[in-house]
């Protein structure tokens, strides 16, 4: 196997795609949309397999999920409805709030599509959403302390591969300046209040097989790509405790992880 990291830094991935496929590689696996998009710009014959990405039709990944039309397959989320989601999950904890923040990397073209199930939600439940970019960790400081200073009710961390590879940092200062917040599932693991995605390890387990398949002949044309059916609530009781905020008892009933 060859390894190639843009260490958060979107710039360098069609560099990077480009060294995987000098190097006469067999089958290019990709994560996230950015990654996906300098795959597809470096090779139109080599086949390559999404592990994880925004919805791979509105990003433009490819025709149809259900049958590619291209040199791309693999598994593929739908944000839009996964960002809405958080949003009802954050309402249900803080029900008073009207104006919440949304942490995003603007670099990342799926957000765009990604954000509008969002902003239709929260015009029907009168929430004023504000949405903060950040480009790399080196922003995050920055970024958390003018949403505090702003004094937002509550914060919605999007799904961005630079922002799932820091859950640590993003809860630590979260915690730090008091905000109520929810993101992807290893958020709430790391110190977010909730956390509520998928799990990226099961993805990356399947998206072996459809490499299986392709080493044994199969084209990515042939492979319908693939969405995710399990979702997994995580609610960190412990900070949330520690931010005084109460979590209904029915929420609590359907998560499948209490942290206390």
């Amino acid at each position: 196997m060859e390894f190639r990291w843009a260490e958060g830094k979107t710039d360098r991935l069609p560099q990077l795609a480009a060294e995987l496929v000098a190097t006469k590689i067999d089958v290019l696996v990709t994560h996230g949309t950015p990654a996906t998009l300098a795959a597809k710009r470096a090779t139109k014959s080599l086949p390559i397999v999404i592990a994880t990405s925004g919805d791979a039709v509105a990003s433009g990944l490819v025709q149809s999920l259900r049958r590619p039309d291209a040199n791309v397959t693999g598994l593929t989320l739908l944000l839009q409805e996964l960002g809405a989601k958080r949003l009802e999950l954050l309402k249900i904890i803080v029900p008073g709030a009207t104006r919440i923040a949304i942490l995003f990397n603007p670099v990342n073209p799926a957000f765009a599509t990604d954000i509008k199930a969002t902003q239709d939600l929260a015009r029907s439940m009168k929430v004023e959403l504000t949405t903060f970019g950040v480009r790399t960790p080196a922003e995050f400081a920055g970024a958390f302390a003018t949403i505090a200073k702003s004094r937002f009710d509550a914060l919605i961390i999007h799904q961005d591969g630079m922002l799932n590879g820091h859950p640590r940092e993003l809860a630590d200062l979260a915690r730090q300046h008091r905000l109520t917040s929810i993101g992807f599932k290893e958020y709430g693991e790391a110190g977010g209040v909730i956390g509520y995605g998928v799990d990226f390890l099961d993805m990356y387990r399947r998206a072996a097989f459809f490499v299986d398949k392709l080493l044994k002949g199969a084209q990515p044309r042939d492979l319908p790509i693939e969405q995710p059916t399990k979702f997994e609530l995580v609610i960190n009781l412990q900070t949330a405790s520690a931010l005084g905020v109460e979590v209904p008892q029915a929420l609590l009933l359907r998560a499948d992880q209490v942290i206390r």
